[in-house]
């Protein structure tokens, strides 16, 4: 399976959420450490669905980097 994860600077650490999989969100104190523990978060998150019964959403969202002038 594959998901687009957004990961964000915070203040003092880093943030990450997947959104196709609503609710499925990790932190960390470095970008490898919030990598790290959202990849376990979607792990978690998807045997959780499974053993509910749920479906399990396709990874649907795209990431694009878009330029503007400033």
């Amino acid at each position: 399976m594959r998901y687009a994860v957004v990961i964000e600077k915070a203040e003092g650490n880093f943030s990450a959420y997947v959104p196709d999989l609503p609710g499925c969100v990790a932190t960390g104190a470095t970008v490898e450490e919030v990598e790290s523990e959202i990849r376990e978060a979607i792990g978690f998150h998807v045997e959780g669905l499974r053993e509910d019964g749920l479906p399990v959403p396709p990874g649907d969202s795209q990431v694009e980097y878009v330029e503007v002038a400033a």
